[in-house]
């Protein structure tokens, strides 16, 4: 256990040493909340949202230390790269994971919705939502939290994000991961010579459906290549409950 308290009387060390030691208890924290979640606090009614995407390895690779038969939920929108459904397979199979479930729209949503498969082009949010949306609602009715491998370096709507909030629907929502930085991230990837997402070396640095997603260059915001052109940042399955005055 890391003691996280600053020392009485501790000198100026260029602030460095400090700022390593907060690093390390934040992202103790979020471990700590990861694994009360699923072994005592919400134990059998708990399930990961993972897109399988360019980091996503790192937060299954924790979920599967805990327990490899915790619900893992993957959103297959039908308009994934065939990259990302493969990762899926691959990483299921490096981690040992035992209770991944692949959900998504019905044939009967798509029909009403999207038959040739172009809404996105004209109309991003209702493609988001009943490829995403519904789905994930659906799947995550019988549990009372879910996790989630949002991290605050990933875009500026994120540079808040708590480790522990509470959703829309009044469910639990754990983000370990919420204090990680990019660097953090590849040294795990490393250490535990986790797989990679096939296009992370051609740049893609935040993997969505297919549609919609492309490369980013050095020095751009890491989803800036999510729904480009379009003002979109997120897919809408992270709703935050309504305040009132």
């Amino acid at each position: 256990m890391f003691d996280c308290t600053c020392p009485a009387g501790m000198s100026d060390l260029d602030g460095w040493l400090l700022a390593g030691l907060e690093g390390v208890c934040a992202r103790h924290a979020g471990m700590a909340a990861l694994r009360r979640a699923i072994t005592t606090d919400h134990r059998g009614s708990i399930a990961v949202v993972s897109s399988f995407g360019a980091e996503s390895a790192v937060l299954l690779a924790l979920v599967a230390d805990i327990d490899p038969a915790t619900p893992v939920l993957f959103i297959d929108t039908r308009q994934h790269f065939p990259e990302t459904l493969a990762y899926r397979d691959e990483l299921t199979s490096f981690l040992g994971l035992t209770n991944v479930r692949t959900i998504g729209p019905t044939d009967a949503e798509v029909e009403a919705n999207d038959p040739p498969g172009q809404l996105w082009m004209y109309d991003p949010d209702a493609c988001c939502r009943f490829r995403k949306v519904t789905p994930l609602d659906r799947a995550l009715a019988p549990f009372s939290a879910w996790v989630t491998g949002r991290k605050r370096h990933q875009a500026f709507t994120r540079v808040a994000l708590p480790v522990e909030e509470t959703d829309a629907d009044g469910k639990t929502k754990i983000n370990p991961l919420a204090d990680w930085t990019a660097e953090q991230i590849e040294a795990e990837m490393v250490r535990r010579n986790l797989p990679r997402h096939p296009l992370s070396a051609e740049g893609y640095t935040s993997i969505g459906c297919a549609t919609c997603t492309r490369a980013v260059a050095t020095g751009e915001d890491p989803r800036s290549g999510r729904w480009f052109g379009t003002g979109k940042v997120e897919c809408g399955i992270h709703r935050l409950p309504e305040t009132v005055d």
